[in-house]
Parts: C-alpha cells; sequence; structure tokens
C-alpha cells in the first residue's frame, strides 16, 4: 500500500518550516482507496515568494485547521503504507519535523519519484515534477498546489510501476504478515483479487516470483491454482506465500505483458514459455531458383514470417497458403519431390514443382503472401481499453517494428512521437510478441488503429 503525498509549506529557514497545505492519495497499486487534502494553518508568516509560487497566503489559511487538528487522520491514513513523493525527502521530512514538535515519532518507508523516474526514464531531459509530467504528456492543472501536484504524481507512479518490467518495486517493499510461513489456507488471498484482467505473480516467502499469468479474471484464474491438483499446481500450492497483480484493461496488453514478464524474470513454474510460445516457424530460403518456405523448430539466427505452437498448425497453415496465394507445395520442406504436386493438376499451382512457371512470377505470389502478413501500417498504434475509466491503452509499431505498449488519458492525447516514447514500457520485438500482434489484428479485438503519419517530434 502506498500513500502518495505532497506538501506545500511556509518556506523560511531549514526545519523551522510550516506546513500549509496537504494532500495524501492511499493508493493500493491499482487504485485510489482513501484520500485527504486540506489547508493547514501553519501559525506562522508565509515567505512572499512562496505566496506568489503557490497562491496560498496568509488570510486563506486563518480558518484551516491547525496541524495537530488533522494529524490523526494523517496517522490513520499513512499507516503501513509506503510514502511516496517527488523529491520525497522534502516531504517526509517536513512531515517528521511537524509530528516531532508534537512529541509523536513518525516513520514510514518512502519512495522517491525524482530517483525512480531518473532510474527508469534516463532520456528524460528533465525530472521536475512540471516538465517530467509535461514532457511525458500527463496533463497537469493545479500546479504547486498540494491536491494537484499530489494528483499527478500518483499518475507519474502508475507510470512508473508499468516501467518497472523487473518489479524491483514489488520486491523490495512488499511486507508480509508471515513470511517464513506458507498458508495452509487461501480464502484472504483471493478475497483480495480483482476479478478482472490482467497479469498475477504468485510468490514464495522469499518474495521471489514463482509464476506469472494471465487472465481476463484474476480471481477466478488464480483460484484454479490454488485449488488444482495437477502436479505443478500442488508444487505452487507448497511454495506460496503471497499474490500480487497488474490490471492491464486490454487484451492484446495483457498477452504481450505476460509473454514479456515471462522472458525477463523466468519463474521456476513458467519453464514452457521461458523462451517462447511457439516454438516452430516458418522462414523463406531464397538460396534456390524458387523461393523455398522451410518449416523447422525456431532457431535464433533465422527469421521467419510466421510462428506456430506445433508441428501440426505449421502444416495447417502451410497447406492454406498453398490453396490461398497458389504457394507449391514442393517447393516447401514438406516434399522432396521434383514431380508434380497435386495441386498442379488440380489447376491450383501454376507448375513451379516442374518449371513450368517462372521464378519470377513464383516470387510475386510469395511477395503477397507476405504482404498478406504485414501490419496494415508501418507506424501505427492499436488502442484497447485502459486500465480505468477514462484511459486508453496503446501498442506502438515503428518501421514495422514492435516497440512496446502504455497508457495515456482519452482527455489528453498523445500527440508527439516523445510523448509516445516517454509512455512507452519497451518490449523485445521477438517472433512470440510479433503472433500474438498479428492473430489480435487479424481478430480485430481492438478499439481501433491511428496510423502515425501526424506524429511529430517536438
Amino acid at each position: 500500500m502506498y500513500a502518495i503525498l505532497d506538501i506545500e509549506t511556509t518556506g523560511g529557514k531549514y526545519d523551522e518550516e510550516g506546513i500549509t497545505e496537504i494532500a495524501i492519495y492511499k493508493y493500493n497499486g491499482q487504485k485510489v482507496v482513501d484520500q485527504f487534502s486540506s489547508l493547514i494553518n501553519p501559525q506562522k508568516e508565509i515567505q512572499p515568494f512562496v505566496e506568489k509560487l503557490t497562491g496560498i497566503n496568509s488570510k486563506m489559511l486563518r480558518s484551516a485547521p491547525k496541524f495537530y487538528e488533522v494529524a490523526k487522520r494523517i496517522v490513520e491514513l499513512t499507516e503501513d503504507c509506503i510514502l511516496v513523493a517527488h523529491n520525497a525527502s522534502f516531504d517526509y521530512r517536513i512531515l517528521q519535523t511537524e509530528f516531532r514538535r508534537l512529541g509523536f515519532p513518525f516513520e514510514r518507508k518512502s519512495i522517491c519519484t525524482v530517483e525512480l523516474s531518473q532510474k527508469l526514464l534516463p532520456d528524460e531531459p528533465a525530472y521536475s515534477l512540471g516538465k517530467l509530467v509535461r514532457s511525458l504528456g500527463i496533463p497537469f492543472s493545479d500546479q504547486h498546489r498540494a491536491h494537484g501536484d499530489a494528483k499527478v504524481t500518483l499518475k507519474l507512479f502508475e507510470l512508473l510501476l508499468e516501467k518497472d518490467v523487473q518489479k524491483t518495486i514489488l520486491k523490495e517493499h512488499i511486507n508480509t504478515k508471515n513470511p517464513n510461513k506458507v498458508p495452509s489456507k487461501y480464502l484472504n488471498l483471493i478475497d483480495k483479487l480483482p476479478s478482472e484482467m490482467g497479469v498475477y505473480y504468485l510468490h514464495n516467502s522469499e518474495n521471489e516470483i514463482i509464476y506469472i499469468g494471465k487472465s481476463n479474471n484474476i480471481k477466478k484464474r488464480v483460484l484454479s491454482h490454488l485449488t488444482g491438483t495437477q502436479r505443478k499446481s500442488i508444487a505452487i500450492q507448497a511454495e506460496l506465500s503471497h499474490i500480487t497483480f497488474s490490471l492491464t484493461g486490454g487484451e492484446l496488453v495483457t498477452l504481450l505483458k505476460e509473454q514479456n514478464e515471462i522472458k525477463n524474470i523466468a519463474p521456476k513454474f513458467n519453464r514452457a514459455m521461458r523462451f517462447r510460445i511457439f516454438p516452430m516457424g516458418i522462414r523463406i530460403d531464397n538460396t534456390e531458383t524458387y523461393p523455398k518456405l522451410i518449416l523447422e523448430q525456431v532457431k535464433l539466427e533465422e527469421q521467419y514470417i510466421s510462428v506456430f505452437k506445433n508441428q501440426k498448425a505449421a502444416k495447417t497453415v502451410l497447406f492454406r497458403w498453398a490453396d490461398d496465394f497458389g504457394i507449391c507445395t514442393h517447393k516447401t520442406s514438406l516434399s522432396k519431390s521434383d514431380t508434380a504436386c497435386f495441386n498442379h493438376g488440380i489447376q491450383k499451382c501454376d507448375g513451379a514443382c516442374i518449371g513450368a512457371e517462372t521464378p519470377e512470377s513464383y516470387q510475386e505470389k510469395i511477395q503477397l503472401l507476405l504482404e498478406d502478413l504485414s501490419y496494415p501500417h508501418e507506424h501505427f498504434l492499436i488502442i484497447e481499453r485502459g486500465k480505468k475509466e477514462g484511459e486508453s491503452s496503446f501498442v506502438y509499431i515503428e518501421n514495422s517494428i514492435f516497440r512496446g505498449y502504455g497508457y495515456h488519458e482519452l482527455n489528453h492525447q498523445i500527440k508527439s512521437q516523445n510523448q509516445i516514447e516517454a509512455r512507452l514500457i519497451p518490449m523485445e520485438n521477438n517472433p512470440d510478441a510479433q503472433k500474438l500482434i498479428r492473430s489480435f489484428l487479424r481478430r480485430k479485438k481492438y478499439n481501433k488503429l491511428i496510423p502515425l503519419s501526424f506524429i511529430t517530434t517536438n
């Protein structure tokens, strides 16, 4: 649990400042579950430059509560939470100073979104809150007011959580009530899970991720792990300590996020997907007079026009291509014959198998096949629903290469390539990702496609 925080102060000498406004959003990693915002009467003068910056003046604070009147609410709201703030050392210090004046020790773990942004967004030109969020395309109103700054820090933190592909934040900051005991009953774990689409992470008592999965109903899918009697389910049950999850919104983002994180984290119970989801591939061999389609187990050094879960699925598609594009089955790895193929006898093959068709004519058929398998645009966004209302997810294709995914608010459209790059969670353009994207496009499950010929790099 996180407490996203921002504080405005009177300014003045170090450790003599007073709080003039505070805003806190209690955030469970998926949504805001509680919040508090209030002007505070600091019982001291505000520095003129601070008054000009924030717009908060002494007249506004005369009837505002004093810090001791809201202290209990702040303690309750931040209890068992990690404080998150932009330049967290400042906000945390100010809070500790105020509580120390009341004779109350205030200690919390903290995360600084400046430091986190420098680590996860290394190419940003500046890391002040205003400049950073504008670069990222995050809308920002009420700047230098606690509620406005805290709200935009929350949006920034949501992006940083997505950028944290290795789950460094989760691994370092998740607390468990019984770290050395694997629970025998899971009702308390299941109750906390959403019945929504996303990726979930099963952890052991050492906080290691032992399994990553996806589902359009996380709660239902995890329950199947906890009640399953197969060998893998039993092994997972023996090690399971706690569960975390990430809502994703869109189906394609969910599929891509799962395969990418399994490859990056390599959980012990995801052995089958650590290397590839689709182990069989079809590639083109251009070393012979007629291009030859080779069906084989995927090799790292080769480029494949399509990949498949098994050999049977690959063969089925290869024979469909023969019917749809006039591909000669004797010009594939399925046959070594130099006689006429069956399709030639029924006039579906123009005779590449016996040299009756020119290599140039046959190459045109291969080109038509490649065009059918290509993306609809060279540069485009695939838009799906987001994790919450008023948000969309996007998958970014640049130069026909998959770059990654991200999120943006519907009322604040992405207007430049720089903004896309800044909000992007990068992913590898591997054959598995390409297959998932092409299959998704073929099923037309997206909300819309946006060609990016208008994109500028401002």
